[in-house]
């Protein structure tokens, strides 16, 4: 059995300085979410064996916010397609158990879905989607047969 969680960062500013989407930075909302979903993961338990983050800033400022997590940066990950994501999520060793993606929409949208067969059509921001893949090899992961397990919406946070 597989964990797959899916964040998406958290809200960032609408441009940047240099007016690329790249270097967009969080805005205050963003930066006080990414605390409380931090919070929300420690609350849970959660612990994951591999991070792997894509490198645009705001999901840079994200994972700051969260506390705790030490990813590895993979800039594939940024604007990548759901083909994309689901070819480095086939690629993970089989020694992680438990692997975090964090990055953006509309492709973690679309890989939630896909896994699980499920609508799951808004993942709005700083928001935490854990899939249960009935699989012993990363590899085997495909449509279907993941489990939503667990779906965290900041905003639904006490």
């Amino acid at each position: 059995m597989k964990r797959l969680t899916l964040l998406r960062h958290a809200k960032s500013e609408r441009d940047s300085s240099t007016g690329r989407d790249f270097d967009r930075s969080l805005n205050d909302r963003g930066r006080a979410d990414s605390k409380r979903m931090g919070q929300e993961i420690r609350d849970l338990g959660l612990k994951f064996d591999l991070v792997l983050a894509s490198p645009a800033k705001r999901v840079v400022e994200t994972i700051e916010g969260l506390g705790g997590l030490l990813p590895q940066f993979d800039e594939h990950i940024y604007d990548a397609s759901t083909r994309q994501l689901l070819d480095i999520v086939q690629s993970t060793n089989d020694q992680v158990g438990s692997l975090m993606l964090v990055g953006h929409n509309p492709g973690f949208e679309r890989l939630a879905a896909r896994l699980t067969d499920e609508e799951v059509d808004d993942i709005p921001t700083a928001a935490l989607v854990e899939i249960e893949l009935p699989i012993d090899h990363w590899r085997d992961a495909d449509e279907g047969g993941g489990r939503l397990i667990r779906f965290v919406k900041v905003k639904e946070l006490a």
